[in-house]
Formats: structure tokens, sequence, C-alpha cells
């Protein structure tokens, strides 16, 4: 099994992380495809992931994702994405001369997982896979690996994705799935939230996903002073030194959508979005989710939280092995944003480390790198032979479960983490009523 090419799918719900570990360990590029199927209106053409890069006008792109509120539900869409990436235009994949590591959803189904298996042994006939979540390959990457010291056996991955932001804390490489929160808070959401505001007070950007997403990863930043850039903001709108001028994309000379330099000189065909407390405003959603009406904490909250359902004396190693991965967390700001806020909810005593990816969107994709170089690889995969004789059975025994006790029960209070132990914290808790949902330490006040 071991001389098998290894193919790896992080397969998020935006985008698709790809690329081959060949028989002599030489790791092919990673590969980001987008995991959709869309519709080009001024093209009037169908492009299917990765033939996305040939589209030369990206205005009213109508998707058709996979993913909706972060499970796999649309599997024709998915095939043909994964058709692209395994033919010879992208990987060039031998599926039968193959092992196969692929990334799930949190909380994913059991319904879902049998069509996971089912695609990948009937369909692709794949000689051997594994199936995991996105933290699950954390370990064995080096985001925490600081000086040559491993990677510690407590820590909590903090996975801020496209539909959802999850905190998964981990002992020994097992995933702690009684602790295991969610916001209702990712990439997807910050997106439509910002078209909305750009629709209401400037231009109708409601069919613009694509423009209005690239104008959020250039544009938007997390603010450590909120009130304060708030009030510059208002006291001088449109002459502060937040706001930005966005250049609209012109698609019929080739130009997309760009930040206006200063020296640059409009012409009369330029559209210019100006970029003002929306630039903060929209990544504070991760922050204070209720200020739109999501009655969760924020995301520091959310770390206290299920810090304070694990082990009272292990809650110390998981304040100081805190690992932020997924696009959302790319935000300039953002992990000093999140640094303070839970600074001010740890112990006083507890140290508090916060470890950052040089890429957080293909961290788990190089963590999967890693795990196919392990000694214990072959150990966690199914063969093709296992799952003709046992079924989805054979996957169940050997892939970690989410599931205790009786499958589904709870299930909603596991997965948005607001009714499991703790009663439902009102909106805009305080302080103090977050702390008392955690351990009976000393705690800064």
């Amino acid at each position: 099994m071991s001389s098998l090419a290894t193919v790896v799918l992080d397969n998020g719900g935006s985008t698709v992380k790809a690329g081959v570990v060949g028989h002599n360990d030489r790791d092919h590029e990673v590969r980001l495809i987008p995991n959709a199927v869309v519709r080009s209106k001024g093209d009037r053409t169908t492009y299917v992931g990765h033939e996305i890069d040939r589209c030369k006008d990206f205005s009213s792109l109508h998707y058709r994702l996979p993913f909706e509120k972060g499970y796999l539900v649309d599997w024709d869409a998915q095939k043909a994405v994964w058709d692209g990436i395994f033919s010879t235009e992208v990987l060039s994949v031998d599926a039968p001369e193959s092992s196969l590591i692929i990334t799930e959803p949190y909380f994913n189904l059991p319904n879902i997982q049998d069509v996971y298996d089912q695609l990948v042994f009937e369909e692709y006939e794949f000689h051997s896979y594994h199936r995991c979540t996105p933290a699950a390959m954390i370990p064995y990457g080096s985001l925490f690996t600081v000086d040559g010291v491993g990677n510690p056996e407590c820590a909590l991955i903090v996975d801020s994705g496209f539909s959802f932001t999850h905190v998964v804390p981990m002992i020994n490489h097992q995933i702690q799935w009684h602790a295991v929160k969610r916001m209702d808070v990712g990439g997807k959401l910050l997106t439509n939230q910002l078209k909305e505001v750009v629709s209401y007070r400037q231009w109708n950007m409601m069919d613009e996903t694509y423009i209005m997403n690239d104008a959020k990863e250039a544009c938007c930043y997390v603010s450590t002073q909120f009130l304060a850039d708030l009030e510059t903001c208002r006291s001088k709108p449109k002459k502060n030194p937040i706001v930005l001028e966005y250049l609209l994309p012109n698609f019929s000379i080739g130009r997309g959508g760009e930040i206006r330099r200063p020296e640059y000189v409009l012409t009369p065909t330029d559209q210019v979005l100006l970029m003002d407390n929306e630039r903060f405003t929209i990544p504070e959603l991760l922050f204070r989710p209720d200020d739109i009406g999501l009655e969760q904490s924020g995301l520091a909250g959310t770390i206290a939280t299920s810090i304070g359902l694990l082990p009272e004396d292990l809650q110390g190693m998981f304040w100081a092995n805190i690992g932020v991965i997924g696009g959302s967390s790319k935000f300039p700001g953002f992990h000093e944003r999140l640094m303070t806020e839970l600074r001010s909810l740890a112990p006083v005593d507890f140290e508090v480390q916060i470890f950052r990816s040089d890429d957080s969107v293909t961290e788990s994709y190089y963590s999967a790198l890693s795990f196919v170089k392990s000694p214990s690889f072959s150990t966690h995969l199914v063969t093709r032979a296992e799952y003709l004789e046992s079924g989805s059975n054979a996957t169940r025994r050997k892939f970690s479960q989410w599931q205790t006790g009786e499958i589904g029960k709870n299930e909603r209070n596991w997965a948005t983490g607001q009714e499991d132990v703790e009663p439902r914290v009102s909106r805009k808790p305080s302080r103090a009523r977050i702390r008392t949902n955690m351990s009976s330490s000393t705690r800064r006040r």
C-alpha cells in the first residue's frame, strides 16, 4: 500500500485544496479549485471547478454550490468538480492505484458519510481512503511547532471557514466532541452582509457575489478599537484615514477590481465603490454576531465556553495552545483582536498563546501531507476490499465518529453549543456572565 500515490482533497465549501503525494514523496503543488459550478451571464458559459480560470467576465455570476449551510447536499455538482480535479487537466489521478484523504464537515450526518463512501469506492474505485475533519489533520502539521518543540498533547483549533466557525479542542489527536462549538458566522455570511450593506448605501451589488467577495478580501480588516474607528467614520464621512476607494472591475478592458492607488487618475468609465465603515463592521460579526440578531456569543466567548467544558486540570494547556486556520481568519488585525479579548476572559494565572499559520487556507492540506508521511498512516485507511465486504460499517469502525450514545441525541445542542451544558447566553453578554461558565479559578477583573 505504501507504493500507492495518495490524493489529498481538503474539500471546503468555497475551495478544494488538492494535490498528490507520489511514490518518491515529492509533493505536488497545492491547487486551489473553486468548489462550485458557475454560470457566467457575460460569457454565457458554464464553468465547473477549475474551469473558472477561463472566464473573462465575472459580472453577475450564478453559483451552484455543492455545500449548503455547511453540509454537502448537491452531489451532482460535487461530482462534476471532483471529475475535473481527477482529470488530466488538473491532477491526472489513476483512482484504482491511489489512496485518498478527504475532509468532511464537522458533525457530518451519517447518511451523508455513507454517500462519501459510495462515491469513493463504487464510483471512482479508489484503492483505499481516509475521511476526517480539517482540524483532525492539524496535529500532524507544523502549526504548533516552535523552536523544534513537538506538537502539544492538548490543543484548541479555531477553524473559521466558508459556512461556519468551529472551535475544536483536541487531546492526543482525538477531538473532544462534547466541547466542540460552532458559530453560524463564516465567509459566506460576511460576503452576503457586505452585498446587502453596499446595495443599500451605494451600488446594487446583490448579484455580484464574486466582485463583493474580492472587495471584502482586499479592503476589510478587524478593528482593535471598534468604537474609535466608528466615531472617526461618523465625524468625517468620506474624508477620513479609514475610507478606501475600490475600483469596480471593467471586464470590457480586462481589468479586475482593485484599490485605487493615489496616483491613479479616474476615467469617465471608472466606477468607484467607497469602503468606509464597511471595512471593519463586516468582520466585526465574527466577534459580535448579535449585531445582526444572531443569539450567539462572539468568537472569544465561544472559545472560553469550549475550554470551560474540558477537564479543569488541562484547561491551562488549551489556553496556551490555540491554533487558527480557515480563510475567514486572514483579515488584518484578526489575531490581535482575538488575543485582546481572550486575555480578558482567561484566568490571570494562565498563559494565552495564539498560533497563526503562514497560510490559514492551506494549513489543513499541508498537515495532511505530513499525515501521509507518518508511519501510522496505513493503519488509518479503509481499503476497497474492506468496504465491499462490510459496506460503510468498515468506515464507521475505523474513522473517528462524533456520535456518542444514541445517534442524533442532542445533535443540535452539540453543533451550536448554545444549550448543551450552559443556558443560552443573552444578547450582548457581560464579561462577568461569560466567566461564570468557566472554571472557578481566579479571573482577571
